[in-house]
């Protein structure tokens, strides 16, 4: 279509793992020094909550259940909606992959310093047990890493 004006968004969906001592869950990429949840993108024909129940075996090995989704968030700099879901280990063990050379869990005042911000952001708002949704503004992490920023 000529002129088409519709927004057109990549969708990300991620996985809010709590331990039974309120620890999250975080994996460390291979190809950058980041901390993040397990998650991605969703795939064509994948629902959000199929596509994190995905993400969190290939990049974490473990089987979850979402209990809920915690939030939705607006990324206007990447045109990316981002689904947010709190789950719950129901199988699996931890196992490092081609995407995480360290899968661990962090309290919430521990997380490491290296940790994507908006990431960090969606995790505090989990923690509220109350739906949100916002904009997050700003850097991508890995842009961040490239400034030394982070």
């Amino acid at each position: 279509m000529e002129n088409d004006k519709r927004m057109r968004f990549t969708i990300g969906t991620f996985a809010i793992v709590f331990d039974s001592d309120k620890k999250v869950l975080l994996c460390h990429r291979r190809d950058y020094d980041l901390w993040n949840l397990p998650g991605g993108t969703v795939e064509m024909g994948e629902s959000p909550w199929g596509a994190v129940v995905r993400e969190v075996k290939e990049e974490a090995g473990l089987e979850v259940k979402i209990e809920r989704l915690a939030g939705i968030y607006h990324k206007p700099e990447k045109s990316e909606i981002c689904f947010s879901y709190v789950c719950k280990v129901v199988g699996g063990t931890i196992a490092l992959n081609d995407e995480a050379d360290q899968i661990t869990y962090f309290a919430i005042n521990d997380i490491p310093h290296n940790t994507s911000p908006k990431q960090v952001e969606r995790i505090k708002d989990a923690q509220q047990n109350q739906f949100t949704s916002k904009t997050q503004m700003g850097q991508s992490s890995i842009e961040m890493i490239k400034e030394g920023k982070l």
